[in-house]
């Protein structure tokens, strides 16, 4: 799909590969797929927006379980391995998976799925059904939408409709994001260096004129994306198969990039492409990261430009992450009873703290503390030198008849703190 960013006219549709496809009569543009990593400029835009974040913060690449209704998930990046401390532009240039999982938590999901209302994304679910995995893209969207999307953060946050002819107007444009938090958005998905720790230098993200691209992928492959912009064009290709199988070894950079690559060449084999003037509300200075010693150069919203940058706690306050209040464990029976554990974990701040279960001390919590379990309600507890507990969850563990889930490999849960 290719639109032209002032007009909104839709200058090239296609639904699907006609007689050489398996589904001729599927109009691929309008299908519902999952957004996979193509969510994260919005999800980064709004944080700027609300200056929550610079794109020089300091963000967490380190692992992280997600509750979710049918168990735990927990991300891993496109690449195996994390970063440690990364900044917000190297997070979303390199599209790492754990930091926005972060940046959801710090922004909310509700006002998340709110912004991605107000972009246009139709048919969304509430901000609990999706939980903190709306961050990488959990939410069904279409090509049509998706498109338009980028398009917005092309035109400067102003959004308008598409239209498929000059006969019809595009409508009025109305605003979703700020010009500042567009360019800052606009300006990552640019940087070809803050995208080579995942992609390298080279790769057909890297054009020779100015463009704005992300990739994305949903499970198994299922779906390709790769959504871009220049100065005049915003172009989206899906790649994948229309039964919803999986696709092997082919991701959003080795499936639909390289056709976005060839359609924008196309476009600009004659016509440049730059970057935008930064908008008023931009300034930029020298900033220098508390974790290494060299400074570099960094685009802020005016007002919160900082010369270091160092990394602030998650909390200070210390908590129990797992398990989450209210889960529920269910026993195996096809597992020996040995082999099932349960594994307790807090926060950092509660390194000098220990876990106390239904009123029985255990040991330290600076480290996970594998149980065995046992059915029945259980208190779990973080308790001071004096017996005094600063955070508590109550969880129950059933046995093996129970329909909600298994120890195998790991607990399944009915409801539970998110984090």
């Amino acid at each position: 799909m290719v639109v032209d960013n002032r007009s909104g006219e839709v200058l090239s549709y296609l639904g699907n590969g006609a007689t050489v496809s398996s589904a001729r009569y599927v109009d691929g543009v309008r299908a519902w797929r999952q957004a996979g990593s193509t969510l994260k400029p919005f999800l980064y835009a709004l944080a700027f927006e609300n200056r929550l974040l610079t794109p020089a913060s300091l963000i967490d690449d380190s692992p992280v379980d997600i509750s979710l209704s049918n168990g735990i998930y927990r991300p891993s990046n496109y690449e195996d391995g994390f970063r440690g401390l990364v900044s917000a532009r190297i997070a979303l240039a390199s599209s790492l998976n754990i930091p926005p999982v972060r940046v959801l938590d710090l922004v909310g999901v509700d006002r998340f799925v709110k912004q991605l209302d107000d972009l246009g994304f139709r048919r969304l679910n509430s901000g609990q059904h999706y939980g903190l995995s709306l961050a990488l893209g959990s939410a069904e969207v279409t090509l049509w939408d998706l498109v338009n999307g980028y398009r917005t953060l092309a035109n400067d946050g102003l959004r308008s409709v598409l239209r498929l002819s000059q006969d019809t107007s595009s409508g009025p444009g109305g605003r979703v994001l700020s010009a500042e938090a567009a360019y800052l958005v606009s300006n990552i998905l640019a940087d070809r260096g803050s995208r080579s720790l995942t992609f390298g230098l080279e790769s057909p993200l890297a054009t020779s004129y100015w463009t704005a691209v992300k990739t994305g992928s949903s499970k198994d492959m299922r779906d390709n994306w790769c959504v871009g912009f220049s100065s005049d064009y915003t172009v989206g290709v899906w790649v994948g198969n229309f039964s919803g199988q999986p696709m092997w070894d082919v991701s959003g950079m080795t499936g639909a990039a390289p056709i976005w690559v060839e359609v924008m060449n196309r476009l600009h084999s004659s016509r440049p492409s730059r970057a935008k003037e930064a908008p008023e509300g931009i300034v930029i200075g020298k900033v220098r990261f508390a974790v290494a010693e060299q400074s570099q150069s960094e685009w802020f919203l005016r007002g919160t430009e900082s010369e270091l940058v160092s990394r602030i706690p998650p909390t200070l306050v210390p908590e129990i992450d797992y398990p989450p209040p209210g889960g529920i464990f269910a026993l195996d029976p096809d597992i020996p009873d040995e082999q099932q554990r349960v594994f307790f974990l807090a926060t950092a701040a509660a390194a000098n703290l220990s876990w106390v279960l239904d009123g029985k001390k255990l040991g330290s919590a600076a480290d996970p503390w594998s149980w065995s379990p046992q059915t029945g309600r259980h208190t779990l507890s973080l308790a001071d030198r004096n017996g005094v507990a600063v955070d508590s969850v109550g969880f129950s563990v059933r046995g093996g008849g129970s329909r909600v889930g298994t120890l195998n490999p790991s607990a399944v849960i009915e409801s539970g703190r998110q984090r």
